[in-house]
């Protein structure tokens, strides 16, 4: 069986669902528990959607939007503290529905929103906390 890449099956069935790898999205999305559905890009993305993006090593990233610039988004995980600068070309997709628990949540429901939210507005204050957990340990 042939291996086809991400933007393959977006193009050819319209969306990708795959198992979160990785804890950079928790607590949202859990490492091999939670499923995204992600769909191709129309237009241009907003502050706190959720981007897959491909770095140009081919690894595939899937992180919050928390700027819109002219020419590149500012995307950083929900459980991460490095902010990146992504360049529109570097986008595959936008998640477009989470599975957790086995309900599916679409990203414009107003929990998620309001969950959102909070994440971009509390990260000076999560990230000084980590800072200050680290040196106490």
């Amino acid at each position: 069986m042939e291996k086809i890449t991400i933007e393959e099956n977006l193009a050819k069935n319209g969306f990708h669902l795959a198992t979160v790898v990785g804890t950079s999205m928790m607590p949202l999305l859990r490492q091999g528990k939670d499923l995204v559905k992600v769909v191709p890009v129309m237009g241009q993305l907003s502050k706190y959607d959720i981007a897959l993006f491909r770095r140009p090593t081919g690894e595939y990233v899937l992180h919050r939007v928390v700027k819109v610039k002219k020419d590149h988004y500012i995307i950083c995980g929900d459980n991460r503290f490095l902010r990146e600068k992504i360049p529109f070309a570097w986008i595959v997709g936008v998640a477009e529905s989470v599975f957790i628990d086995n309900e599916e949540i679409q990203m414009s429901d107003k929990r998620q929103l309001d969950y959102a939210k909070k994440i971009c507005e509390s990260f000076w204050s999560r990230r000084i906390k980590s800072k200050i957990k680290r040196i106490l340990q």
